[in-house]
């Protein structure tokens, strides 16, 4: 497959290139906002065509698909102007700066025939598979609760817009909410009906949220607590789910890499758990272009990409408000 980077990233940098190469796929062009970025990106990653233009990028019939990373508000535009050139499209999250806006772009692939892919990599993980593996088997019983615990120190490299600029998409729940809201679906099941939160910004955020916390109403009568944030340096990551029979202690495996130990305790005692230590992204590459030649299902579609934007944008109303807020997942009910 020959892709195009549309978004000179640091996320495609570390982990797509790798990714899109381990699966013999070939980049062809990178596009960005910035001419010298692109020239000097395209050089250090031996990518032969690089510019700002994508229309021209677009244009280019050797390119089977792109990869969109730039600011979130830019996803939108970016992601139909692929659609309308005839590209599959593998997109981050969050997809766009409006429920609306997200439905349009993944409706508009299913019109033209085309893939689209929300960049989900968490669900991609060994140890998530392997979790959600022991719930379906029945290992802890009904499901009673779930706690995410997403709560990190944003990397200076990183910060930037995420800290700073509300109409580029910062803030920490556009950033991070939105993982943790797939990592639950993904895990449970099921999507979340209804939320309470707050937030704040802690020392960090300049016009953003920095941390926030969040319970969930499940449709089955689970309950989940999510918090996330850019400014815990060493409150660790993971999640817990607890049921009838057990419960199941996932540590340090809400990560772009496959770290982490899972725990099984139930009335017997203690049990690791294995799990495959394979590339989150290098997965989801590769399910992507199973999608695109019809040998399987994508990790996470277009429509989970809304789904995770529905519950994030009902946990800043709830946190803005004080009011409990229901999830309105529009088209993608």
């Amino acid at each position: 497959m020959k892709w195009a980077l549309i978004g000179a990233s640091t996320i495609a940098a570390q982990y797509m290139i790798p990714a899109f190469r381990a699966q013999k796929g070939e980049i062809v062009r990178v596009v960005s906002g910035s001419a010298d970025r692109a020239k000097s990106y395209a050089a250090e990653h031996g990518i032969p065509a690089s510019g700002t233009d994508l229309d021209e990028a677009l244009a280019d019939s050797s390119v089977d698909a792109v990869y969109i990373s730039t600011t979130n508000e830019k996803h939108l535009d970016q992601a139909m102007a692929a659609i309308g050139a005839g590209k599959h499209v593998l997109c981050e999250k969050p997809l766009a700066m409006s429920l609306e806006d997200a439905a349009s772009m993944v409706r508009a692939a299913e019109e033209a025939g085309l893939v689209f892919a929300t960049n989900h990599h968490l669900r991609c993980s060994g140890s998530h598979r392997a979790v959600r593996q022991l719930i379906e088997d029945g290992r802890i019983g009904k499901i009673l609760s779930m706690r995410i615990f997403h709560a990190v120190h944003l990397p200076p490299h990183l910060q930037g817009w995420r800290i700073t600029d509300p109409g580029a998409g910062g803030g920490v729940i556009p950033d991070i909410t939105v993982h943790n809201a797939d990592v639950a679906r993904f895990i449970l099941g099921e999507d979340p009906q209804a939320v309470v939160a707050q937030m704040v910004s802690s020392g960090m955020g300049q016009g953003v949220e920095d941390s926030a916390m969040s319970v969930w109403a499940m449709p089955s009568g689970a309950m989940v607590m999510s918090h996330e944030s850019f400014t815990h340096r060493f409150a660790g990551n993971g999640f817990e789910v607890h049921g009838t029979e057990g419960s199941i202690f996932a540590r340090n495996v809400m990560s772009q890499d496959p770290l982490g130990e899972v725990e099984l305790v139930t009335e017997v005692g203690s049990e690791a758990i294995e799990f495959s230590r394979h590339d989150l992204y290098g997965q989801g590459v590769s399910q992507f272009i199973d999608a695109v030649e019809g040998r399987g299902p994508l990790a996470a579609s277009g429509w989970d990409g809304v789904k995770s934007l529905a519950v994030a944008f009902a946990v800043r109303e709830a946190a803005r408000t004080g009011t409990k807020q229901t999830v309105d997942y529009g088209a993608a009910a």
